[in-house]
């Protein structure tokens, strides 16, 4: 057997549930495609296609009938693309030619660094690519079709001999999955073939290229009774995104084990105390040379060679770490604890191991590492597939009642993951928590769905969407409240202050509560309950103003001081059970500019425009992931300093939650939301909203925009004009920059000393 009981049977039950939901192609739809694809760019009609036409139909995307384009783009009745792994995103150069639209122009070389191409030379290319599919084609025939280990290692070798330019691409590999879906499996990233080897417990082929894991996925399908297909698509269901392992060291220079605290706690820790917060790392060299700076400036006297192998654990800490990866906590030798990360990096100046990152723990005990790696190194990356099976392994076989959930401050939830686990944990740190970041990011849907999720758990031990009616309304309205502050909001809306009424016939003024002393007194009412007050677009207010004497006793160790209040002289205090969530949008006012006071009392959770929520969602032609990325990109270049504030959210572009699925959806927020933003940014600067929307959408010489391309009978034109050369160009840049799924960023192999100094 080469998938054990337990996990097939997930597997199997997974399946079953895809298949009744209808998210899974059945076997004559699949058998139906497979068919079009073959006839459409088999290989007896590629091996016809000469000249020009063979470069046309082989790699312009800008024609919908190309190979490229059907790789890449194509999703509808006729053939959905996607659902046979996506190779959407990065640059168009990822096939190492492509075609500038309204120049008719190809290009080759690094986005930076092109060069243009002679119809001759770019024939050429198409030719080799071509000659090199159909070499690929014939080896595959070649393959048994149950092949056994050494026959894919076979492939693989004659692959990176006999077809160099396409052997280690997605579009290659894409092309040889569609035609052989029964030898090929459908994972078009070599990182995420071999990471869902190790979910399967399997042991990935030594050899890194595409094609020597094939077969293991085969054997795979095989014993499962699946199609191809329906194996990978059961395994991103049930695993969701690869993520990476993390070995973390729990003792600090002083020998002192800081396991305890990691597993009372729900977090892993390390020391290195005097260095201060690392929130605004990145793995840029500046960061580097940073913290070597920290580290020589308050750790002095050591060895320069160990101060230099600390500065990428700290900087792996900081940055490495991601929401979801694995962490393993460990002694020497001994594993005693693995969990998962679900919040980002925080830093807690009073403790010893200070540096922070919150973790679900999923399973305690003892084992030895198989294969020794990373042990003089605190923070540091498994690769060696030997300890990544281990720790699956034994995740597959602990039991519930093995995990111990770990101590938690007033009331008993659930981890919760993700952004509403980011919230989370600094209300629980803190108290409070503001979501900042440019317009259409989702700021108020995620503070209110956690709070409405905190309080539904909170009150009735599960969550909101499974709540009756009537529940619903306890907690929407009661539990969890919202204002908006602008411009006229005041300390007598938020804290008290007298109002006009009213009183037999006579104007008088009553001392009345705000909307926060209510809550206040509430949650005093009913203290074995959270109350949750999100404030939204809180920066648009006064704050100093409307908070008043509030920032005194906001603070997490202040709660429950009382303070006396100028208008009603009564004693007042804050909860421990109030927490605050605040919204800002950052094309209005940066942080950087919030009363400083207010920035210590609050935690501050960053949320940016993110394409991937929009991953294969293509309208027209157009892929609203990849030209999210270049729209903001290119805000970035071309508005100024404060550009990055000023992108354009992911929402935008989301239908009930869903990415916009007809072009007849996407015009209008393109018309009536999108370009009057941009309009505002650039204020009747055309030149830039030009070098931004580009000059088809732009009439820079007339200082206006061409409204009248967005007429339902002028659909291709608006399509062309948003894919202009100019735009096309900035996607590729943007996709460059951006590191692949495939990298590991940021992550030295280098061991050095594992002790980390308190």
């Amino acid at each position: 057997m080469i998938v054990p009981d337990r996990l097939a049977r997930e597997l199997r039950e997974v399946h079953q549930r895809l298949d009744a939901e209808g998210k899974l192609l059945s076997k004559p739809r699949l058998e139906n495609y497979y068919g079009l694809f073959r006839q459409k760019f088999g290989p007896e009609v590629i091996s016809r296609w000469e000249g020009e036409e063979l470069l046309e139909l082989l790699h312009d995307h800008g024609n919908r009938e190309s190979l490229v384009y059907w790789l890449e783009f194509k999703n509808d009745e006729e053939f959905p693309t996607p659902q046979f792994g996506s190779i959407a995103g990065g640059s168009a150069l990822k096939f190492g030619i492509y075609k500038r639209r309204e120049t008719n122009v190809w290009m080759t070389g690094h986005p930076r660094d092109q060069r243009e191409l002679s119809v001759e030379e770019a024939v050429s290319i198409a030719r080799q690519h071509r000659d090199q599919l159909l070499t690929g084609v014939g080896l595959l025939e070649k393959l048994p079709a149950h092949g056994a280990e050494a026959d894919y290692l076979a492939l693989q070798e004659d692959m990176n001999r006999l077809a160099p330019q396409i052997n280690d691409t997605a579009w290659g590999h894409k092309y040889f999955s569609l035609l052989f879906p029964d030898k090929i499996d459908d994972y078009h990233n070599a990182a995420y073939q071999r990471f869902y080897l190790i979910k399967l417990l399997q042991k990935p082929a030594a050899d890194k290229g595409r094609y020597a894991c094939a077969g293991q996925y085969v054997r795979t399908a095989q014993e499962l009774a699946f199609p191809m297909n329906h194996l990978t698509s059961t395994l991103n269901a049930k695993n969701g995104r690869p993520y990476r392992y993390w070995r973390i060291g729990t003792r600090l220079e002083s020998k002192l084990s800081i396991w305890e605290l990691m597993r009372e706690q729900g977090c892993v820790a390390v020391g290195w105390a005097e260095i201060g917060s690392l929130a605004d790392s990145d793995y840029s060299r500046a960061s580097k040379e940073k913290i070597l700076i920290l580290l020589n400036t308050h750790y002095p006297g050591r060895d320069p060679r160990a101060q230099g192998r600390d500065v990428q654990p700290l900087l792996n800490f900081a940055v490495g770490l991601v929401e979801n990866d694995l962490v393993v906590a460990s002694d020497g030798m001994r594993v005693i604890g693995i969990g998962r990360v679900t919040g980002p990096y925080s830093f807690e100046p009073q403790a010893d191991a200070p540096h922070r990152r919150p973790v679900e723990w999923l399973w305690f005990g003892e084992y030895p590492m198989p294969i020794r790696e990373g042990l003089q190194t605190t923070v540091y990356e498994l690769k060696i597939p030997e300890n990544l099976i281990e720790i699956e392994t034994l995740l597959l076989g602990s039991p519930p009642k093995q995990v111990t959930p770990p101590k938690r401050k007033g009331y008993t939830t659930p981890l919760l993951s993700g952004t509403s686990g980011r919230i989370q944990a600094i209300l629980e740190r803190k108290g409070q928590v503001i979501l900042y970041g440019p317009p259409g990011t989702g700021k108020t849907y995620w503070a209110l769905r956690t709070a409405l999720i905190l309080a539904s758990y909170d009150c009735f031990a599960t969550t909101y969407e499974q709540l009756a009616e009537e529940q619903r309304k306890t907690i929407n309205g009661d539990m969890v409240r919202m204002c908006t502050f602008h411009p006229a909001y005041g300390y007598e809306d938020f804290w008290e202050g007298y109002r006009p009424q009213v009183v037999n016939g006579a104007l008088a003024f009553d001392l009345q509560d705000g909307i926060f002393e209510k809550v206040c007194e509430d949650a005093r009412r009913q203290p074995e309950r959270s109350f949750y007050l999100i404030i939204d677009e809180i920066n648009r207010g006064d704050i100093p103003r409307i908070f008043g004497e509030l920032l005194t006793v906001l603070e997490k160790d202040k709660r429950g001081k009382a303070i006396l209040l100028p208008l009603s002289r009564r004693a007042f205090t804050v909860p421990v059970n109030v927490f605050l969530i605040g919204t800002m949008n950052t094309a209005d006012r940066s942080i950087a500019l919030l009363d400083k006071a207010l920035r210590r009392r609050f935690g501050f959770v960053e949320l940016m425009p993110d394409s991937s929520v929009l991953e294969g969602a293509v309208v027209s032609g157009i892929p609203l992931g990849p030209w999210l990325d270049a729209l903001n990109q290119r805000i970035c270049d071309h508005i100024g300093r404060d550009a990055r504030n000023l992108q354009i959210g992911h929402a935008y572009l989301l239908d009930q939650g869903r990415p916009v699925a007809s072009f007849s959806r996407f015009v209008p927020i393109l018309q009536d939301d999108i370009l009057p933003l941009l309009e505002e940014y650039c204020y009747e600067d055309f030149s830039t909203l030009a070098k931004i929307l580009g000059p088809g959408i732009v009439d820079e010489q007339r200082q206006r925009l061409r409204h009248e391309l967005f007429e339902p009978a002028r659909e291709d034109e608006l399509v062309q004009a948003l894919l202009s050369p100019e735009v096309v160009t900035s996607m590729q840049a943007a996709a460059t920059e951006a590191p692949s799924e495939a990298e590991t960023v940021g992550v030295d192999d280098d061991e050095g000393a594992e002790d980390t100094p308190a």
